[in-house]
Order: structure tokens, then C-alpha cells, then sequence
């Protein structure tokens, strides 16, 4: 093998190739909760210069000249536009899963209903902490969590797949096994958590954000229990591209069977992108996120504009913006990232080294591992 090519094929293995597997789309920001950790800072009332109906259809439209990827429709909260439910059917009939995350207090038997006649394939239910008091003080409203777990148990008996969603921190950490227990009781078919990026009014969270060390100990606490559970639920952590690196060790440290068991049970790629775990961070590789103003981004957690749907084709965009082209090319990324063994299955969360640096390119600030080559060094 020549020089050349040895050099050529490196290239290819820095190079992620963009398959669009799942779009978020904040479709309105308008919001009925005050959230502790809302990274768009969202509250009641209009906001202006939303995407109108004839433009939703139309991004539509210019996403499924890119592919099928699952459509996420999310907020603030979703349930407060009142062309909802024509845009999922728009989507639907265009041939795209349509799923949609809320706070789940505006759900009654007949939105419930409207959801499943759509059909919204899946709801994600946010829910922080297993009681009263609690969640609706991060919640910021009285009975949320009650209209919460009621609006769960609407969409269950519509026959509406169910997913749960909580926000990790220092805060409620310990009570995570009460909150897997509630989405089990519940017939949740997975349990998200999200580690969170502090970013909007969950800036105000900094002084609770785990440590590295806890990040660590929780991805682990996912690891455990979704080899304990298998396929009765399905976990997937958010923001948390270095459970990849954590499914790898944790598999290689048992036997070839049972490695073959937790790989499957814990990147269990089914016929959908919300029950797969193919790489870490898929900021502008498989994932994108769009506002309520037709801003792109890679994530919602990482505040830079790849471009506007107002201004340039989605497809232009996904395909050609600066961003997501530093983003797919791992020869980009910075610090001890750029050296690891696991950066093309982890590659680092992208938004927690901008909030943390100012640039998403340097290294993860979460994650605790050593890369080998380091090790060697020292």
C-alpha cells in the first residue's frame, strides 16, 4: 500500500458521510410551564415571526427531498399551535415518522385521540422527579406533575406509544431508579435521559450540573439497567456521546456472548432512528435541529446557525453549511477528542464544548477518559 493511499484512506475514516436519520423542529416556543432547565428560555404567549403554516408545509416539502427521517415536533410546547395536528398529517402523508415531545399536561382523551388518528408514531413525556412537590417546582407550576402522569395514562389507552424523558442534575440524580420505575408502571417503551447542556434558563443550573466523574457513574447506572431490562424498555442517554465509549468497555469486559447481549440491548437498532444508537453526537451527521424562526442548527443545545430555511433550501443547508461540514469531518475536533480511539463512535458533545469554550470543536469537558495514546505517552 503506497503512501497515498494509506493518507487517502485516513481521510475516509475522518470523514462522517451525512445520512439524515431524525430532524427536532421547534414548531412553536410558546410554553404553559416555566421550566428550570429550558434551554430556549421558553414562556406563555406568542412569538413573533414564527414559521406561518404555508412555510412548515413547505420545509416539508424540502426535507424529504433529503430523505425520511423521523420528525420530532417540540417546543416550547407543541400542543399550543393550532395547526399542529394539520402539519403532522401533512408530514405523515409525505412519509415521515412524526413524534412529538411535551410536558404532557395539555393532553385530554381528545388530544390523545387526534394523535393517534394522525398518527403521531410516538409521544415523549417529560418528567424530572417521581413526585408532586418536586417536579412542579422545576416545572414551575402547580399540578403539573399530576396533568403530566394523566396525560400519559390518556395516551396509553388511545393507544399511543409512550416514551419518558427527565433531565439529569444533581438534583434528581438519586432518584432515578424511581423514575425508571414510573415509565415502566407508566408502559413507557423507552426512558430518555438527558444530560444536561446548561444553556437558556438552564444556565440557572450550573451550581447543580453533575461533575464528570458523576456523568460517568450514571451512564454506567444506564449501562446496568438496560442489560438487567433488555428489551422491556429502551434506554438512550441524550447529550451523552460518551455512553458509546462506555457500551464498548463495559461489552469487551465479558464474555463474547454476553458482550454480544449488552451491544445488542444497549445500541438495539430497530427499524427507527429513536430506538438506535449509531454513533454519539449526531450533530449535522444524522441529526439537525430547526426553529420556530427556520433556524438550522445541529442540536438545540449548540446556539450556532448552520443557516435559515428563509433564506437557503433545507437541502442546501444539511448539505453544504460551514458547520455541519466542521462537523463531519473529525480531523476538525480538538484536545484530547482529536486522539481518542472512540472519537467516530462518540466524537464528543459538540454544544457542551461550545457553552464551555466558546468553540464546539475543542474536546468534551465531560468526560473523564484518558485516550490510549495518552495513557501511552505518560
Amino acid at each position: 500500500m503506497t503512501r497515498e493511499t494509506i493518507k487517502e484512506n485516513q481521510v475516509e475514516e475522518e470523514n462522517i458521510t451525512p445520512r439524515l436519520q431524525m430532524v427536532a423542529w421547534e414548531i412553536t416556543r410558546s410554553c404553559n410551564l416555566l421550566c428550570a432547565h429550558c434551554r430556549s428560555s421558553s414562556t406563555a404567549g406568542a412569538y413573533k415571526d414564527e414559521l406561518s403554516t404555508e412555510e412548515c408545509l413547505r420545509l416539508i416539502d424540502r426535507i424529504v427531498e433529503v430523505g425520511k427521517p423521523v420528525l420530532i415536533l417540540t417546543g416550547g410546547e407543541p400542543l399550543l399551535r393550532q395547526d399542529l395536528f394539520q402539519i403532522a398529517g401533512y408530514a405523515v402523508r409525505k412519509g415521515l415518522r412524526v413524534v412529538m415531545g411535551t410536558n404532557g399536561t395539555l393532553i385530554t382523551a381528545d388530544i390523545a385521540a387526534k394523535l393517534k388518528e394522525t398518527p403521531i408514531s410516538r409521544v415523549a413525556v417529560s418528567i424530572d422527579f417521581p413526585t408532586n412537590e418536586l417536579q412542579d417546582k422545576f416545572r414551575g407550576k402547580a399540578g403539573a406533575f399530576e396533568a403530566a402522569v394523566s396525560g400519559i395514562a390518556r395516551l396509553r389507552q388511545a393507544g399511543v406509544e409512550v416514551q419518558i424523558n427527565s433531565t439529569i442534575t444533581r438534583l434528581n440524580v438519586k432518584y432515578l431508579n424511581e423514575l425508571l420505575e414510573l415509565a415502566l408502571e407508566a408502559g413507557a417503551v423507552a426512558f430518555h435521559p438527558f444530560m444536561l447542556v446548561p444553556t437558556g434558563r438552564g444556565k440557572g443550573l450550573e451550581t447543580v450540573e453533575m461533575s464528570p466523574e458523576e456523568y460517568e457513574q450514571t451512564l454506567n447506572w444506564v449501562y446496568d439497567r438496560q442489560k438487567e431490562l433488555g428489551s422491556s424498555i429502551f434506554f438512550k442517554p441524550t447529550d451523552a456521546p460518551h455512553y458509546q465509549r462506555i457500551v464498548r468497555q463495559r461489552s469487551s469486559r465479558t464474555n463474547p456472548q454476553e458482550a454480544l447481549l449488552g451491544e445488542r440491548s444497549a445500541t438495539r437498532a430497530r427499524k427507527n432512528a429513536l430506538d438506535s444508537m449509531t454513533r454519539g453526537c449526531l450533530a449535522g451527521t444524522g441529526f439537525c435541529f430547526i426553529s420556530h424562526r427556520g433556524r438550522v442548527q445541529g442540536c438545540g443545545y449548540l446556539d450556532v446557525e448552520a443557516g435559515n430555511i428563509r433564506d437557503k433550501s433545507f437541502g442546501e443547508i444539511w448539505m453544504n453549511s460551514t458547520l455541519f461540514r466542521e462537523l463531519r469531518d473529525l480531523s476538525n475536533i480538538k484536545g484530547k477528542c482529536s486522539i481518542c480511539e472512540y472519537k467516530m463512535v462518540c466524537g464528543g458533545c459538540r454544544a457542551r464544548a461550545y457553552e464551555s469554550t466558546g468553540d464546539y470543536l475543542e474536546a468534551e469537558p465531560y468526560c473523564i477518559y484518558e485516550p490510549a495514546k495518552l495513557q501511552k505517552n505518560r
